[in-house]
């Protein structure tokens, strides 16, 4: 593009990018991590009591775990439920002014941890919600590691309030100001120049004459092709629709499961150790570092969808080609629900060893959850309603995940710790998520036989030209 963005921006910004969305995101994540670190310097810990009977010291510290899921259900809520505020934010106002927000939070949140102390532990709720809802943090899996390495906790978060300003300034430089218009118009450029150079370093929306409509005007998503979607399918029409119910419900159940998995792990390790110091540390660490591969899953589920809609033959266009769509979406569906009741039948075996299997399936499940109910929602539902509907079931899941710290209660209360009757309720919760698929695989039966009415093929002809696939 003579005039645009050079090879050298444009690649700055994609490396740029990966490199921020693969360590600085997944804060809630790196939780086991974290409190492995507050544990040691006494947060909370003045809840704990004296227990002769108990295994860790003499002392009960029930009541300084159920502090500690307290933070973690309040800033993963947060995390979910202001995905959609947060994307009401971006649509209405650009990427310039909602990077600005995040990195704000960013370094409000990490500032409050890095100057918290045992004394001000209550800093540590509204930190979390900070970090949560800024979205562009560091993976703290490897909190605990340097924490060993003699690096203290404020050192840590100093550092990450630090990076805000390499946030900024990728902010000015590699991104636009406001959203990125599609298609792209001719010479479109995008962050800052140098002085003396052309004015191509506004985005072609704000060089537009005042009155003068542009390429800019255009959706960033392309309109839906007559036949893939539901004609005169609202946004409220998606919403009240069992497709889009029983796939909230599907999400969360699921959803429920991880964070509840990640608030409970180091008392979960403390028990299974008998209290044994070092052994709770190596497999924070193992957790750790399983967090770490979760990128190396990501494209799984995506190669699953892509390998059972096509198979040998080419997708097919149209209508015929987003039922092929959503048949691959029942697969994905099913093999996400089965790694995720895998995932709970290891967490509930109480044998310390076995919860290394644990670590890898819970988080090639995540990588599965997440990434599906992207992909899901984007095949469904026609795409000028996937904002709306990705945040609108993100708050949805975020206040099912609510019910993490009534479990958690339970837990150290009534079943003194004892997580097996925890453990079976969850895994008959997780059954119910297979109700998504079944609902699917009938929509996609209900929609073939429409199709079969109206004389549309099923199956796209032997030569027919692949066209070029829409972004989902």
């Amino acid at each position: 593009m003579a005039g645009g963005a050079g090879l050298a921006k444009r690649l700055g910004t994609f490396v740029s990018g990966l490199l921020e969305c693969g360590a600085f995101c997944g804060i809630i994540f790196g939780w086991a991590s974290l409190v492995f670190v507050l544990k040691e310097l006494g947060y909370f810990r003045w809840l704990c009591q004296p227990s002769p009977t108990n295994h860790t010291q003499g002392l009960d510290c029930s009541a300084q775990d159920e502090q500690f899921s307290l933070v973690f259900t309040i800033g993963s809520f947060m995390n979910n439920f202001m995905t959609f505020p947060m994307g009401v934010v971006f649509d209405r106002f650009g990427t310039l002014a909602a990077r600005l927000i995040a990195i704000s939070l960013y370094a409000g949140g990490t500032l409050l941890v890095a100057f918290s102390t045992p004394e001000l532990a209550v800093l540590l709720f509204p930190a979390m919600s900070m970090l949560s809802v800024g979205g562009i943090l560091l993976i703290l899996t490897n909190m605990q590691l340097l924490y060993a390495q003699g690096l203290s906790l404020q050192a840590m978060f100093l550092f990450l309030a630090a990076c805000s300003a390499w946030h900024l300034l990728r902010t000015l430089f590699l991104m636009p100001r406001t959203r990125i218009p599609y298609p792209l118009p001719p010479a479109y450029n995008y962050g800052l120049q140098c002085p003396g150079r052309s004015r191509s370093y506004r985005t072609y929306e704000e060089k537009r004459p005042p009155g003068e409509d542009g390429p800019e005007e255009i959706p960033l998503e392309p309109p839906v092709p007559r036949g893939e979607a539901p004609p005169g399918m609202t946004f409220r029409a998606c919403v009240c629709s069992w497709l889009f119910a029983w796939h909230v419900a599907w999400l969360s159940v699921m959803q429920l499961r991880h964070y509840l998995f990640i608030g409970t792990l180091n008392p979960l390790l403390e028990r299974l150790s008998q209290g044994d110091f070092n052994a709770v540390s190596t497999y924070t660490n193992a957790f750790a570092f399983t967090q770490l591969c979760g990128v190396l899953c990501a494209p799984w589920n995506g190669l699953i969808l892509d390998w059972h809609k096509r198979g040998k033959r080419r997708r097919p266009e149209g209508a015929r080609g987003v039922l092929a769509d959503l048949h691959a979406a029942v697969v994905s569906l099913v093999v996400t629900v089965v790694q995720c009741l895998l995932f709970s039948v290891c967490a509930a075996v109480p044998i310390l060893q076995v919860q290394f299997a644990t670590f890898v399936l819970q988080v090639i499940s995540r990588s599965f959850l997440y990434g599906g109910n992207a992909a899901f929602l984007a095949i469904a539902f026609p795409p000028q309603h996937f904002g709306k509907l990705y945040g609108l079931a993100m708050a949805l899941s975020a206040v099912v995940a609510l019910l993490q710290y009534p479990c958690v209660a339970l837990l150290q209360g009534p079943l003194q710790g004892d997580p097996f009757y925890v453990n079976l309720g969850l895994i008959a919760v997780v059954l119910v998520a297979f109700v998504s698929p079944v609902v699917v695989a009938r929509e996609c039966r209900r929609r073939a036989k429409e199709l079969e009415a109206a004389g549309t093929p099923l199956t796209a002809p032997p030569a027919a030209e692949t066209p070029a696939e829409m972004p989902h």
